[in-house]
Parts: C-alpha cells; structure tokens; sequence
C-alpha cells in the first residue's frame, strides 16, 4: 500500500475477520501479513478469525490507521448475548447516526407486591395505541405513552428471558422498576432483585405499592432498602422513589415521568437506519400460523422481506405484528413485535440478526470457512437431503462435565443414512423446567446420567407431556438412545413366497375382481396371502386373492398338484396361461 494512502485513509473492521479477509482490507499478501503476526507473537492460517484488538495491533505495526466497525456483523457464526452487548456498546461509542429510542422498562419485585396490578393498570390507562380498538394482547410485552413519549414495558416479571439473563449475561431491559409494598417491607425475593439489579448495573426506580394501606409503612420500607444497599433519594442515596397504590391508579403518572427522567439521564440511543438487532422474549409454534417468535428489537429497523437469523434458525419475515396484532412493514428500536416465517421455534434470548442468506447458505453448505468457490449441484442436493433427514433430538444433562463429554463422544459415534441424532442442549447438573421448556420447542426427549428433574420440572414434563429418562449405567443410556432412533426408522418389508399356480381358466370377469381356476405348480396357494401375475416371465401387477375353493368347498389353501378356484381382487385382467404366485409380506423392525 502507498505511504500516503496509509496515512489518509482509516479503514473500518469489524469485532472479528479473517486472517484472508483482513490482508485485503490492508491490500497486502496474505503471506506478508501472516509473518508480521507470527513477529507479534501471533499464530493463525488464512481461515482463522481474529479480533478487532489483534487485527488494531497489526495495523499499527503497519502503520495503517483502523477503526471498529460495529455494524458490521460476521454471520458465519451466531451472534449470541454477550456479543450482542458488546456490538450496541461499540455502537454507542463510534457511531454518529444515533437517534433517542423509547426505554425498555422492567417490573420485578416479590411476589403479592402488586407488580401484576401495576402493568394491568398501566394497560388500561395509558396504552399507546388504545384509540386504535380493542387490543389483541398476544405478545409479553407493550408500549405506553406518557407526555407524548413512549415507554416499553415487558409484561412478564421474572420471564424466562430474565433468568436467561442471569445465565448468559443478556440485557434486555434498560431500567427497572422494583415495586416494594408498603405494608410488608422488604422480603427474599426483593432481595434477590436488588442484588442482581445492581451486579448488571441497571438503573432502578423504587416504587413502594399499596400507600393506601391501614398499615403501610413508607419509611419502614426505605430503612429495610438500605439494609439491603439500596439507598433511595432522601435516604442517603440516589435511586428516585415513587409512592403509589397500583389498584387505585395513584401517583403512575408521576412514576412513569421518573422512569423519563431516568431514560433521559441514561441517553438511551440507537441507530435507526442500520440493520436490525433483537432480542426473543419467548416463541411458540402455532398450528396455523407456524413457529411465531416475540422479538424487542435493541438497535436498527427490521423489514418484512429480510432474511433472518435467531441462534442456528433462519428465516425470512413474511409478517410483523406490533403487540396489539396490527401488522406492520417495519419495527424500529425498542419496538415489542411478533414475526412469522422462521423455519422452526427459537429459544427464549436468542438474538436476532439480519443475514445475506446466499453467503450463509454458502457458507454452511462450505464448512464455514470457503467462501468463493461456486456451489455445485451435489453439495446442493447433499444440504437437501441432509434437511428431510429423520431427526431425533435429544437433551442430555449429566452429574459432571467428565461424563457428560464421555456420553456426548459415544452418542457421536452412532450413524445412519436415514435418521441424524441432534443433541439440541446439554449440560451438567439437575434436569430443570428450562431442559423441559427447550425440549417442548424442540420436540426433544430428555436424558439424565446420575441425575434426576427437580420437582417443577417434573411437573411441568408431566404437564406439557415431555418425556424424561435417568440413568446411572451409560450403555443402557446409549442402548436406549439407539433403540428411540432404531424405531424411527422406516421397516423392512420381508417377503416369503408361498407357492405358484398356472391359470387354466377364467370363470368371471368382474370390474374390480375375477374368478379364476388353475394347478397349484409348486408351493401352496393361501387364503388372504398376495398375488402377483406374471406373463411370459415377467412381473405384471398385484392383488389379493380374497377367496379360495377346492372341490367347490371353502379352504384356507390348496397344496402343490391340485386345482383349485380362487377370487382375485385387483385391478389387473389375468389371461389363461398366466403364472399367479402367493406370496406374503411382514414388517420387520431395524436396528442401528
């Protein structure tokens, strides 16, 4: 590259890049590029990815001005939670095409707290499109409109995406609101929320419920917070309070211009003409509608028309909806939404992405690294063919790492042109009503080695009709795995022939069947068994033979040199001089 072109021209890169790709960015040879690595102590082949920060590096030694790209996405891989918060901080940070977006809004807090009753009341009241009809309440979540600003609320407290959260380090809300009541104080549950509201940093408004109450006891409330570390304004600390009663639809206005007030300190931000990027609340597969996921998007616009990705599911959005069921062309940031068109039932926080389907296609049918040489028609019908493959998803769950591996390698190890099995989720310790909740979306079977469902999660199997197996041998594990794949598998159809006979001659010739009289050749001739006519050698067609008679008497079969008269029942004419052989077929069961 030029010395001054060097010097002139900043070249964007995205959070990852090959090791290919990024020696064309710097217009240099790969192998060139290659050697300043290994000088900095860096090993990697042309396929590999590397990080914005390695690639930085390099640059300098280059003396080639770098900056991040964060729109840029590499879909060869997943884009899962923490990447996703990594991609909207970079976004915030680089990016000067950012607008104000609606806060995303949380309610937690211990139960009988009157979270339910403060989300029913704000539905009733402030509804953002409430003049538009009545409201088809089909998604978690919803949009309230309070001094001409909209505010996102997610319906559920203590959604599944939330204990996600906890797991995966996902950020779906931007602030909470902990409802604290009045009349009973601080309790374990609200406990657990303060301590995990302030290990993600999320900002908080307090709203102490149930003020009405003969034995509500404000400042009760607030000493107990700060026993807890949560220091409320007025009470040595900084977090805003709202007094209200949830029932009684007193004082939300003044707690919903607080949770403003917070969003404006927050500059909560995103671009709006980039790509979309979202999070799933929950999804479903409806009988008519097909798999429908519950998406908030974080930053961009989804279209219809765009090919999506969530977790290892693709599709492409035929529909949205916004959370009142209107359909919609296109969701912008903090926007509640249902999509339709995916190919199969994502999990709950998984993050959408928009794709390029061909380079992804490409990419998938190439083993993830090629990315230029053309598809040809064999590895086209090899993806065809591998996707109409029979499936049999499992969920394994272990007592330790060391077996779960050990399990996962044998299970590996079991092989067969007809059925894949697809391990969906694994992992150690109790079978949970997670395992059970991912098992009902993917119509898997849940396999325990030396561990067993909790209570709940037994229930809920029971309930949703999952099932769940335990075990503490692992070849009786592998043995039952293989014997659920093996009945999957379509029979083999085992034929044995019974006997021939040569048609002599034809008594009745019917639409649908004849009567027929002949010499057993070989063999015998029984009642019920197959026919198949065959002419000069060669197979014509099959049927039935319904009846049989020997010396005008009802029999079940006649044997080798006697003759006999018999009812066809076919489609087939047979002539005289037509050889009929009996035969009969049974299913036998496979075995992988």
């Amino acid at each position: 590259m030029p010395e001054e072109k060097k010097e002139s021209q900043v070249i964007k890169l995205p959070l990852k890049i090959t090791v290919g790709d990024l020696a064309k960015k710097f217009d240099i040879a790969v192998t060139e590029l290659i050697k300043v690595m290994m000088s900095n102590g860096i090993v990697a082949n042309v396929n590999e990815l590397v990080d914005y920060d390695i690639a930085a590096i390099i640059a300098e030694e280059l003396e080639i001005k770098t900056e991040l790209d964060h729109k840029v996405i590499d879909d060869t891989e997943e884009l899962v939670a923490d990447k996703l918060t990594e991609l909207l901080k970079a976004e915030q940070e680089n990016s000067k095409n950012l607008t104000p977006r609606p806060p995303i809004v949380t309610v937690l807090g211990h139960v009988d707290h009157g979270k339910t009753t403060l989300l029913d009341t704000l539905k009733k009241t402030k509804l953002a499109d409430k003049e538009a009809g009545g409201i088809t309440q089909h998604i978690s979540s919803y949009q309230v409109k309070e001094k001409g600003k909209l505010i996102t609320f997610i319906d559920t407290p203590g959604h599944e995406a939330f204990q996600a959260m906890r797991e995966r380090g996902a950020s779906i809300a931007d602030i909470a609101i902990l409802v604290v009541a009045a009349d009973d104080g601080v309790k374990p549950q609200t406990k657990e929320v303060i301590k995990f509201l302030a290990e993600k940093k999320i900002p908080t408004v307090v709203a102490i419920n149930k003020i009405d109450k003969q034995n509500a006891d404000i400042n009760r409330v607030k000493q107990e917070l700060a026993e807890n570390e949560l220091l409320v304004e007025g009470y040595g600390g900084d977090t805003p309070f709202v007094e209200i009663s949830a029932k009684n639809n007193k004082n939300l206005d003044e707690l919903l211009e607080t949770v403003l007030l917070v969003a404006d300190m927050s500059e909560l931000t995103a671009d709006y003409d980039r790509d979309a990027l979202g999070v799933v609340l929950e999804a479903e597969k409806d009988p008519k509608k097909g798999p429908l996921a519950n998406i908030i998007i974080k930053t961009g616009t989804l279209k219809v028309g765009q090919d999506v990705l969530i977790g290892n599911i693709s599709g492409r959005v035929r529909k949205i909806e916004d959370y009142t069921g209107t359909p919609i062309s296109k969701a912008p940031p903090s926007m509640p939404i249902t999509i339709y068109g995916l190919s199969e039932v994502p999990k709950s926080n998984e993050i959408l992405q928009i794709i390029d389907v061909k380079a992804k296609r490409k990419i998938k049918l190439l083993g993830g690294n090629e990315t230029k040489r053309d598809l040809d028609s064999s590895a086209i019908i090899n993806d065809i063919n591998a996707s109409l493959m029979n499936k049999y998803s499992i969920i394994l769950k272990a007592d330790t790492q060391g077996s779960l591996e050990a399990i996962t390698q044998v299970l590996q190890t079991i092989s067969s042109k007809e059925i894949v099995l697809k391990i969906i989720q694994s992992g150690v310790g109790p079978i949970t009503e997670k395992d059970i909740q991912t098992a009902q979306s993917g119509g898997a079977t849940v396999y325990g080695f030396n561990v067993h469902p909790t209570q709940s999660a037994k229930q809920l199997a029971e309930k949703t009709e999952i099932i769940t197996k335990s075990y503490n041998i692992i070849y009786e594990l592998i043995e039952d795995v293989k014997e659920e794949m093996s009945s999957r598998l379509a029979p083999e159809i085992k034929r044995t022939d019974l006997g021939r006979l040569k048609v002599l001659a034809i008594f009745k010739n019917m639409k649908k069947s004849m009567i027929v009289g002949g010499k057993v050749m070989n063999g015998k001739i029984v009642k019920g068994a197959q026919i198949e006519i065959l002419r000069d050698k060669q197979p014509i067609n099959k049927g039935k033979l319904v009846q049989l008679q020997h010396n005008k008497e009802e029999v079940e079969e006649v044997k080798e040199n006697f003759e006999c008269g018999l009812t066809f029942e076919g489609t087939e004419k047979i002539e005289v001089g037509d050889i009929l052989l009996s035969f009969k077929e049974e299913e036998v069961k496979r075995k992988i």
